[in-house]
């Protein structure tokens, strides 16, 4: 099994390229399931996730090729609307075959997903949603069987704006008889380039990028060339390191997308300059606390919790960081307790007493954004720190340690 050991204390410096975004790949590659042409992503990251997700297209029927950052998908081929458990069961993002397979040929056997550790993140939204739309759902053995001679456009409102709900049904509906109308629909970006490409292939969706999105439905689609969009939690990850340790430039970033993390990285006093589809971080004189709150998009994201409270540990005072998405999304703090910082949690609420400095120890990762707080963390730290467990971030950042060597860290990855 791999670990990452790193010397702490490093100041970084250069320029690191942000991979494209693991969250909208994903169901972009399940939009290939919803014509019968060839679908073409570039700007495709080399993930667990990705090529967990190759898998189970091939699974299906597809044809891929995939090099060198570009995934070419031939969805002609596909003839199996099937996703067994020993797929399924490692990403939760292969449940999005759901709603393309069911509106492609009327019927799909899907496991019920697995993927990080922690927290309950039930399916019951994708369920009811299909259902809306005209599917019966049955569960047999672990299998989500789903059947609809035709799916009938309907009235969909989440009570929470799920952003794995929100993507499959607008799979689904986009080849449904009629109008669906999704109210509090997700806003992330993942999910505006999602509805943005199914609009390139010849769909009919308005409100694109707000939390009303109304789909008249269409016979077929047309498969695209696209690319994917950048990685804003990668993105956000290098930039909370940088607000401690760095002096370096991000390319390939959309800075729209990470306005909130912008504005609370000026407040830990980095300096920041951004250009079109570039970022400068210069790390603060002195890291200061900053209370954040997580929140669905365009709040600060969940997915960046881990890293923050990571930053906090080192800052110049207390801090809290509440996450209201994910209450339990706390693994990452007994790992970080074993480097020295000083973390109290509450229900959903850590509590940060910041210290000038960690020091390095053995820690272990649970999931994907919980491992980059662990680097992070390692960093920020005086001496040697082994990270163990790194095939979690393995399924959500692309060659990390690389990208850290780049920049000047003494970070690299070894067998245990």
């Amino acid at each position: 099994m791999d670990k990452i050991v790193i010397h702490g204390q490093k100041s970084l410096s250069g320029s690191v390229e942000i991979s494209g975004a693991k969250n909208a790949v994903l169901p972009l590659m399940a939009t290939s399931l919803l014509s019968q042409g060839v679908t073409i992503l570039h700007k495709v990251p080399n993930l667990k996730d990705t090529r967990t997700m190759i898998s189970l297209l091939e699974m299906t029927g597809a044809g891929i090729e995939f090099k060198d950052g570009t995934l070419t998908i031939d969805g002609s081929t596909v003839d199996t609307p099937f996703a067994p458990y020993e797929l399924v069961k490692t990403m939760r993002a292969s449940f999005y075959v759901l709603g393309p397979l069911l509106a492609r040929f009327g019927s799909a056997k899907v496991s019920l997903p697995g993927g990080c550790a922690w927290g309950p993140r039930p399916v019951n939204f994708h369920l009811a949603a299909m259902e809306k739309l005209g599917a019966d759902i049955q569960l047999d053995e672990g299998y989500i069987n789903a059947k609809a001679k035709t799916l009938k456009g309907n009235e969909i409102h989440f009570e929470i704006p799920s952003v794995g709900a929100t993507g499959n049904t607008i799979m689904a509906a986009v080849l449904a008889e009629g109008t669906t109308a999704i109210t509090n629909a997700a806003m992330e970006p993942e999910i505006t380039q999602l509805a943005d490409v199914l609009v390139q292939m010849g769909s009919n969706i308005t409100g694109i990028g707000t939390s009303t999105l109304v789909i008249q439905g269409v016979q077929s689609l047309t498969a695209q060339e696209i690319t994917v969009i950048p990685d804003r939690i990668e993105a956000g990850t290098f930039l909370i390191c940088g607000a401690a340790i760095g002096d370096f430039t991000l390319h390939n970033v959309e800075p729209s997308h990470l306005s909130i993390v912008l504005e609370k990285l000026k407040n830990v006093g980095a300096e920041i300059s951004i250009n079109e589809n570039s970022i400068l971080i210069k790390k603060a004189k002195g890291v200061k606390p900053v209370d954040v709150t997580t929140d669905v998009y365009p709040g600060f994201p969940t997915d960046l919790q881990a890293q923050w409270i990571a930053l906090m540990t080192i800052a110049e005072g207390s801090s809290m960081v509440t996450d209201t998405v994910y209450h339990d999304r706390f693994s990452h703090v007994p790992e970080l307790i074993r480097l020295g910082a000083n973390i109290r949690v509450e229900n959903n609420v850590a509590f940060v007493r910041g210290k000038p400095s960690l020091k390095g120890a053995n820690v272990m990762s649970t999931d994907i954004r919980a491992s980059a707080s662990l680097i992070l963390g390692g960093l920020f730290s005086e001496g040697k720190t082994d990270v163990s467990r790194v095939y979690h971030i393995d399924r959500g950042y692309e060659n990390i340690e690389q990208k850290f060597r780049n920049l000047g860290a003494e970070i690299s990855r070894e067998y245990e």
